[in-house]
C-alpha cells in the first residue's frame, strides 16, 4: 500500500464501532466484578444482569453498524476476527470449565457465562475492526 493510499484509509470516517466495543467490554468486566465481589455470600444479580444487558446492546449495535459499512476490507476483518475468535473461545472455554468445576450456583453461573460470552465475542470483533479499518476497501489478507 502506498503512503497516499494508507493516508486515505486512515482518514475515512467510520461509525464508532471501537468505542461501542470497548463500552461493551467494560460492561462485561463490571458485571463480572459485581458478582465476584459478593461471592461466596448471597449475590444480588440484578446489577450484573442490567450491566450485561447494556453490554449486549452495545455489542449488537456495533455489529449492526459494522454490517452497514459497504466499502470495507472484509477479507482482512474475517481473517483477524476469525482467528482471534478461535483463541478467545478456547480461553472462554477454560474459564467456563473452572466455573463449572468449582460448582458455581446456577443463576450466578448463567450471569458469569453471559459476561464471558460477551468478552469472547467482543475482543475479536474489536481486533478485526481495528486492523481492517486501516486497509483499503476490498483488500484481502495475506
Amino acid at each position: 500500500m502506498s503512503d497516499a493510499a494508507a493516508e486515505r484509509a486512515a482518514e475515512r470516517r467510520l461509525p464508532p464501532i471501537s468505542q461501542l466495543c470497548v463500552g461493551s467490554l467494560a460492561c462485561a468486566v463490571v458485571g463480572t466484578i459485581l458478582v465476584a465481589a459478593r461471592m461466596p455470600r448471597d449475590v444480588s444479580l440484578l446489577p450484573s444482569v442490567l450491566v450485561l444487558a447494556l453490554g449486549a446492546a452495545l455489542l449488537v449495535g456495533s455489529i449492526v453498524l459494522l454490517a452497514r459499512i459497504s466499502p470495507f476490507a472484509w477479507g482482512v476483518f474475517r481473517r483477524v476476527a476469525g482467528w482471534s475468535l478461535v483463541g478467545y473461545l478456547v480461553i472462554a472455554g477454560m474459564v467456563e470449565y473452572a466455573f463449572v468445576y468449582d460448582s458455581t450456583p446456577g443463576r450466578v453461573l448463567a450471569v458469569l457465562s453471559g459476561t464471558l460470552a460477551l468478552f469472547a465475542v467482543d475482543v475479536p470483533l474489536l481486533l478485526g475492526f481495528s486492523v481492517a479499518r486501516y486497509q483499503l476497501p476490498g483488500e484481502t489478507a495475506r
